[in-house]
């Protein structure tokens, strides 16, 4: 929890970024704070940051700074189109970027580009131990789950996306660690 918090103070230093991750840490004491009234206990904690998402309107020439500019390892493309997107991961030694694509008409990847021409960041990713109980827990705390059943991300775990609006507008995704 404290490199969370540490990453996301260092980001708040870019400038684009400061309104967002000035808000962002209200969501992640919401969802390892205390346990809401009526529930006995925490079945489920908040593991690492995982990634940081970033939708790109071009996939190679945001690959090739990462890697060819910048030096970065980064993955093979791969679609994901469960998802509706093509993905890259760019990895930085305790985390990862992952790079966001567009694949077909019905992408929210495309809507994303359609607001935000040159891209930028659409999500932040956090693992958990439990995501099942995660859900059952942050949705009695009025969070809502965009996907409430779980979906199979670009790592093969199950992931569930928390609504922008309940954590202080920031796309968060939750990852079984």
């Amino acid at each position: 929890m404290a490199a969370v918090v540490t990453f996301l103070r260092r980001l708040s230093t870019i400038t684009p970024l400061k309104g967002v991750l000035q808000r962002y840490p209200t969501c992640i004491r919401t969802m390892s704070g205390a346990v809401p009234q009526g529930v006995s206990e925490r079945l489920w904690s908040l593991g690492k940051l995982n990634h940081v998402a970033i939708a790109v309107p071009n996939l190679e020439n945001a690959t090739a700074l990462y890697r060819d500019v910048m030096g970065a390892k980064v993955s093979e493309v791969t679609p994901l189109p469960e998802h509706g997107v093509y993905t890259v991961f760019v990895e930085l030694g305790n985390t990862k970027l992952e790079l966001l694509h567009p694949l077909g008409e019905k992408s929210p990847i495309e809507g994303f580009l359609k607001k935000n021409a040159a891209g930028g960041i659409h999500h932040i990713c956090i693992e958990v131990d439990n995501i099942t109980e995660a859900v059952k827990q942050l949705t009695s705390s009025h969070i809502r789950a965009l996907n409430p059943e779980p979906k199979i991300g670009a790592h093969g775990k199950p992931v569930v996306f928390l609504h922008p609006k309940d954590c202080n507008g920031v796309l968060l995704e939750l990852e079984e660690a």
